[in-house]
C-alpha cells in the first residue's frame, strides 16, 4: 500500500476541522459558480505548508483549484480563528488522553527570515543585521506545542515570556476546572531577569531559569530539550523556515498538526 502523502487528510483528521469551518451558503438566485470543496482548499493549504511552494505554482492536476481561491479561503479560515480553534480542541483531546504535562513547560525563540518586512520583522542581532522575524514557542513537558507567538528578530526572548505563559489557551477535556497554567517554566539564560522571574512568579508559576556566569551542567538541559526539538518538528514545514504572508495562521497551523500526530501515536498505541 502506498504511503499517505502529508497534506493528505483522512477521514478522521477531516472530521475534527469540517465543524471548525465558517458555513456558507449558496445564494438561491444567482448563486454563481460553484464554491471549491473545502477539503481539497485545506489539502492545498497542508501542500503550501508542507512544500514551501508559492499559491501560483500549486500542481493543478492535483485538483486543489487556483492557487487565488486557496489563498482567499486561508485568509477567510484565519478571520473566522479556525486554526487557534482547532489547536485547542487537539490540546483538550490530548488532555483527555492524559497525553499532556502541565507539570512543567518548557520556552525558547528561533530566529527565521523576513524577506516581507513589515511590522513583526526587524534588524538580528545574531545574524549580521538582517531582516529577520522571530518565533516564540512554550511546550508541555513532552514537547507538545501549547502557545506560539512572532515577533520581530530584534525582540530579546525574555520580553516575550509572559506573553507567552498568557497565549496558553484554557485546556479542557477532563472534568473540573481547565488547564492554563504550567506548574514550573524551565528557560536558558537569555531569560534571566529577576524582574520577570517576579511576573512568573505572579501568574502562579514557578520559574526555573539558568543563571548568567554561572557554568553549564546545571540539569535543566535534560528537560528543556524538548521545546528544540519541537521546533525541528516546525520546521519540517518548509512554509515556516521563511516569514511570507498570513505567516501566524501556518505557524498556529503547523503546532496544530504536531498536536494532531502525538494524539494519533496515542490512539495507536492504545489500540
Amino acid at each position: 500500500m502506498a504511503r499517505p502523502k502529508p497534506w493528505e487528510v483522512d477521514d478522521e483528521l477531516w472530521a475534527v476541522i469540517e465543524p471548525l469551518l465558517p458555513k456558507v451558503e449558496r445564494r438561491a438566485r444567482h448563486p454563481g459558480r460553484r464554491r471549491h470543496p473545502d477539503r481539497l482548499v485545506f489539502q492545498s493549504i497542508l501542500f503550501v505548508l508542507h512544500t514551501g511552494i508559492s499559491w501560483e505554482h500549486l500542481p493543478q492536476e492535483l485538483g486543489f483549484g487556483s492557487g487565488m481561491t486557496c489563498w482567499r479561503r486561508l485568509a477567510e479560515w484565519t478571520d473566522a480563528r479556525v486554526w487557534p480553534r482547532l489547536h485547542e480542541v487537539l490540546l483538550a483531546r490530548l488532555r483527555g488522553a492524559d497525553a499532556l504535562d502541565f507539570s512543567r513547560a518548557a520556552v525558547d525563540g528561533s530566529h527565521i527570515r523576513a524577506f516581507k518586512r513589515g511590522s513583526k520583522a526587524g534588524r538580528s542581532p545574531v545574524d549580521r543585521g538582517s531582516c529577520d522575524s522571530k518565533h516564540h514557542l512554550i511546550t508541555d513537558a513532552t514537547g507538545i506545542p501549547l502557545a506560539v507567538t512572532l515577533t520581530g528578530g530584534n525582540r530579546n526572548d525574555v520580553t516575550q515570556l509572559i506573553p507567552l505563559l498568557q497565549a496558553v489557551p484554557s485546556v479542557r477535556g477532563k472534568r473540573g476546572r481547565p488547564r492554563r497554567r504550567p506548574d514550573v517554566v524551565l528557560a536558558d539564560r537569555g531569560y534571566d531577569h529577576d524582574k520577570y522571574r517576579r511576573l512568573v512568579w505572579g501568574l502562579g508559576v514557578k520559574p526555573m531559569i539558568a543563571r548568567r556566569g554561572t557554568e553549564h551542567g546545571s540539569g535543566l538541559g535534560t528537560q528543556r530539550w524538548v521545546v528544540e526539538r519541537a521546533f525541528a518538528h516546525l520546521y519540517w514545514f518548509r512554509r515556516l523556515q521563511i516569514r511570507w504572508e498570513i505567516h501566524e495562521a501556518f505557524l498556529t497551523l503547523g503546532c496544530a498538526l504536531i498536536c494532531w500526530r502525538r494524539l494519533a501515536a496515542v490512539q495507536r498505541r492504545h489500540s
